[in-house]
């Protein structure tokens, strides 16, 4: 078990120490260069041109290496961690069609705000949809149609409920990581936390899974998820990748995730929140994502309502830069807050488990 986990992390991980700069090099040679926005604060104006779309580096090394461990192991791959991936590989392609546009047709905006949506709706709606389709032997779905914190709890919302829900949960974290995404390695070590978190969440729902329940002392307090050891290699797999990627992306980067990469990123998160059934958890665990995004919310809402802005500028590492915080110094306190979010989510996990023993 640990060592399908462990191979996943180390092989994303040697896969984008590697393969990113050689992803650096071919998209410096073609001019795939980051469009700065004139508005955003003086000191990033050096960053103009440098190589972006990096997360298809993290999104290959990711898939990549959990192939690899399944290969490794001799066992098929699950529909759960298939799903996550797909979610991932879908919500990335929206990204780099978004870059791409950006880039190589200069057009500062990328896809247009209709097409942006309706990407990203079809990739959700169809991951949503397959989600509660396959059960297996104890007749278990990916997902659930009931709403989960720690597990399922109350009663079953319906499908279409459910696809609405799951979709808000894609939309918001995949557009939580892209704001997050402003200063070099913040979202990218952000997700490295989170991954590590949901690495143990996968270890600990299979330890303790329902589908053990005569090794268990308590069977009352076990987890109905499909593959949590599947879900596991994945997060490792993603936090291993990130992980490399950030090697080459921290301050002063070398090359951007791109909406490639945030994307991809935050459609991982949900998918793994939604198949593990942790989704409200979620919103803890990716605390920073959550913070950055209802800066934007309150200065947007502030403005229109008042014509005054709270912040100076949003999202939120943008004011603290104005207010004469360095990028770095910026990167790092945001990553303690991060940390602290993981740290008090992971703890939330482990009391709802131990309050049922």
């Amino acid at each position: 078990m640990m060592n399908q986990i462990l191979f996943a992390g180390v092989i994303g991980l040697f896969l984008t120490l590697v393969g990113t700069p050689l992803l650096i090099k071919l998209l410096a040679r073609k001019g795939y260069g980051q469009y700065i926005r004139d508005d955003g604060p003086r000191e990033h104006a050096s960053k103009r041109g440098t190589p972006t779309m990096g997360g298809i580096a993290f999104i290959l090394a990711t898939i990549v290496a959990y192939f690899l461990a399944k290969v490794i192991s001799g066992q098929p791959p699950t529909f759960s961690g298939l799903l996550v991936l797909g979610l991932m590989a879908g919500m990335g392609l929206v990204g780099f069609l978004d870059d791409y546009i950006k880039i190589v047709k200069r057009r500062s905006l990328g896809l247009r705000a209709k097409a942006k949506m309706a990407g990203q709706l079809i990739v959700g709606i169809a991951f949503a949809v397959l989600a509660l389709q396959f059960p297996d032997a104890r007749d278990q779905t990916p997902a659930s149609t009931k709403i989960s914190f720690v597990q399922d709890f109350g009663w079953s919302i319906g499908p279409v409920l459910f696809v609405i829900w799951a979709l808000f949960m894609i939309l918001a974290m995949s557009n939580g990581v892209n704001l997050t995404d402003g200063l070099d390695g913040l979202a990218t070590g952000a997700s490295v936390l989170v991954f590590g978190a949901y690495t143990f969440i996968g270890v600990w729902q299979f330890q303790e899974s329902c589908a053990n329940t005569q090794t268990l002392t308590n069977p009352s307090a076990c987890y109905e998820v499909r593959d949590p050891l599947d879900l596991a290699i994945v997060a490792s797999a993603l936090m291993g990748a990130c992980l490399g990627f950030l090697w080459w992306n921290t301050s002063p980067a070398k090359i951007f995730m791109g909406d490639t990469g945030s994307l991809a990123l935050g459609g991982a998160l949900a998918g793994l929140a939604i198949c593990s059934r942790t989704e409200l958890l979620l919103a803890l665990l990716g605390g920073l994502f959550v913070l950055i995004t209802m800066s934007v919310v309150i200065q947007v809402g502030s403005f229109r309502l008042t014509g005054k802005r709270v912040f100076r500028m949003a999202p939120l590492q943008h004011h603290f830069e104005l207010k004469g915080w360095s990028e770095v110094l910026v990167v790092v306190r945001f990553w303690i807050i991060q940390g602290i979010c993981v740290i008090v989510g992971l703890g939330l996990f482990y009391a709802g488990w131990a309050a049922d023993k």
